[in-house]
């Protein structure tokens, strides 16, 4: 049953998002109101946070490698832009304009071993973005996709969402500490490829991007060329998807990267290079969402044929097939050893392995 039910929105609940020491829970409405949440008692932790003139796209919390004792939040928004919030004064500390279209994903990334954090950005407007979280200054505007960028992933995105937690389940006793085991698992991952990007687009196309490579020097390269506003090539493009791309998502550990498209496919493909590796085929309708589980061994695909099915990695073949849902199964997560997935019929199922 659930525990609590938190209700402010005034509309559509489109995003949610935990911040990665479980103390706030952020959601964002068609309303355009961005909300915070005590996850313990269920209230909310004063009013909405306004500014955003059309609904909220997504939500991304800041790492807390970089700020673990007062994460700030960052929305993006279809009217074009992205606020970036301050928890604790409910201010918004500032806004990122210059897309000229819908922002569809915002991800805050770490930018790096001696970074102080990035935004990333994806839009209607055919351009990723990236921006400095420090003020809000544009670092890099990658114009490569042809159609609206609807979905991005960095290969550390799951060290980031988990913050200092990895399968052992210690928790850490202070901010401190949680800091320094969050950087010690964002390091492993980024000292030795750098903190890579993949975009997905409409377009029926992914890139791979490397603009915050692990070896200084060419960060310095990099910074130069957006002086000089040279344009930063991608490491790969990610073609075969006969359709529109739908999801990407990084395996945990950084070495696969996985896309759903509505051509009813999955395709696999190299986390370090782009390399396609596999297409994962069974599903008769468009594939709407990935997970992975936590050791990278999984995925799990959620498609518009109301089912969902976990694959295995070692063999590229259906390892499960799950029906159960009545109607198009819009979103699926890994939990531990358990699926939990969400649909159209109105109901959340939670799947036991």
């Amino acid at each position: 049953m659930p525990s609590h039910t938190l209700s402010g929105h005034k509309g559509w609940v489109l995003c949610v998002e935990w911040e990665a020491l479980e103390r706030k829970l952020a959601t964002g409405g068609h309303d355009g109101h961005v909300r915070l949440w005590d996850p313990k008692t269920g209230k909310a932790l004063g009013d909405a946070l306004k500014g955003h003139s059309k609904w909220v796209t997504s939500l991304a919390w800041e790492p807390i490698h970089l700020n673990p004792s007062a994460p700030r939040l960052a929305s993006s928004s279809k009217d074009g832009t992205v606020r970036v919030w301050n928890t604790a004064t409910r201010r918004c500390e500032y806004t990122l304009g210059g897309h000229t279209a819908s922002v569809n994903v915002v991800r805050w990334g770490g930018g790096g071993l001696n970074s102080k954090g990035v935004l990333y950005t994806a839009s209607s407007d055919r351009t990723v973005r990236i921006w400095d979280a420090e003020g809000g200054k544009l670092l890099h505007t990658l114009k490569d996709h042809a159609h609206w960028v609807t979905t991005l992933t960095l290969n550390t995105d799951f060290v980031l969402r988990t913050g200092p937690f990895d399968h052992i389940g210690k928790k850490p006793v202070s901010d401190d500490e949680a800091q320094a085991q969050a950087l010690a698992r964002y390091s492993n991952i980024v000292s030795s490829n750098g903190e890579l990007l993949i975009t997905g687009s409409d377009d029926h196309t992914l890139f791979l991007w490397s603009l915050f490579p692990s070896r200084t020097t060419t960060t310095e390269n990099a910074a130069a060329a957006a002086e000089r506003g040279g344009k930063l090539k991608p490491i790969a493009r990610l073609t075969g998807h006969q359709r529109q791309v739908s999801h990407v998502a990084f395996s945990p550990d950084g070495r696969w990267a996985a896309s759903a498209a509505f051509d009813n496919s999955v395709r696999v493909w190299d986390g370090r290079t782009g390399k396609f590796i596999a297409t994962l085929r069974g599903h008769v309708g468009a594939v709407y969402r990935l997970a992975w589980s936590a050791d990278s061994r999984m995925l799990v695909s959620a498609s518009k044929d109301s089912t969902l099915k976990i694959w295995d990695l070692k063999t590229y073949k259906l390892k499960t097939d799950l029906p159960g849902h009545t109607d198009e199964v819009y979103c699926v997560d890994f939990v531990a050893d358990k699926v939990v997935s969400g649909g159209r019929d109105r109901t959340v199922k939670i799947w036991k392995n």
